[in-house]
């Protein structure tokens, strides 16, 4: 590996490390400045004293959210992919379908939650369905997007060998699709949780159940503003960790073939 990119790769991470330093010394600074009570904007050394206070109560909350999350998401590419396929083998279905999925998506959750939640009796399905709903219009989308965005030489080539629609869609239109359908995980991992968040907002589960939009509704009318602080940390932290996941198995799965991966790599 040669200097200039190891310098790029390790400024990936200091950058954006250096900015989230920045940004909590202004913070800091700026509660100490003017001398503001921890119910209002607590510091962020507060906030990480709270965090370690509290780590066993948002831990237990978090790993609620994080099932459903990781539920929705899982159910949201199963079927987001095998929707997507559907579309890309009958142009027909897609036109007819593909309104209702974008209808789907531009529905505010919290207008339908009340409905999944009361028609479902299971609480935990109702918030798996929920954040399902918020999750699978990405893995849809791009997905179709990539198994449209194919080479017409190659389709060509593959339609004058006689190619069955199986063998052009596995050996063609799937590796054409993947770097889609990665982005569309990356963008589903995070609303998936977003989901999860919202209804669980909607449906205020607590006692065992409770996850951290729970915390965060408690803390609020509590004016424990620190532990609303910690929460959203949390929130933030889970969010980017599901991101970088996604960015690793998208690596892991498309960099040593797709061109997509090996032209970035050449460039660098």
């Amino acid at each position: 590996m040669s200097a200039t990119r190891r310098g790029e790769r390790v400024l990936r991470v200091a950058a954006p490390l250096g900015v989230a330093l920045l940004v909590l010394a202004a913070w800091h600074a700026l509660v100490v400045a003017y001398d503001l009570p921890r119910y209002i904007v607590p510091s962020p050394l507060v906030v990480a004293q709270t965090l370690a206070a509290d780590w066993e109560l948002l831990a237990r909350s978090l790993a609620v959210t994080l099932k459903i999350t990781l539920a929705a998401f899982a159910l949201a590419v199963l079927a987001g992919t095998l929707v997507a396929f559907l579309f890309s083998q009958s142009r027909w279905l897609e036109m007819s379908l593909f309104p209702y999925a974008v209808i789907l998506q531009v529905t505010p959750i919290v207008a339908v939650a009340p409905l999944i939640i009361i028609w479902v009796r299971d609480t935990q399905l109702a918030l798996v369905l929920c954040a399902l709903i918020v999750a699978v219009f990405p893995v849809i989308s791009n997905t179709t997007l990539g198994l449209r965005s194919v080479d017409p030489g190659l389709l060509s080539l593959m339609r004058m060998y006689k190619a069955s629609r199986w063998q052009v869609l596995w050996r063609l239109r799937v590796p054409s699709a993947a770097p889609y359908f990665f982005a569309g995980l990356r963008i589903s991992s995070g609303l998936a949780l977003i989901g999860a968040v919202v209804a669980e907002f909607v449906a205020g589960t607590g006692a065992a159940g409770a996850g951290l939009a729970y915390q965060i509704l408690q803390a609020g009318l509590q004016l424990n503003v620190p532990r609303l602080f910690a929460a959203l940390a949390v929130l933030t932290l889970t969010g980017v960790a599901l991101f970088a996941a996604m960015v690793w198995l998208s690596n892991a799965v498309l960099g040593g073939w797709h061109e997509s991966m090996v032209s970035a790599r050449s460039e660098e």
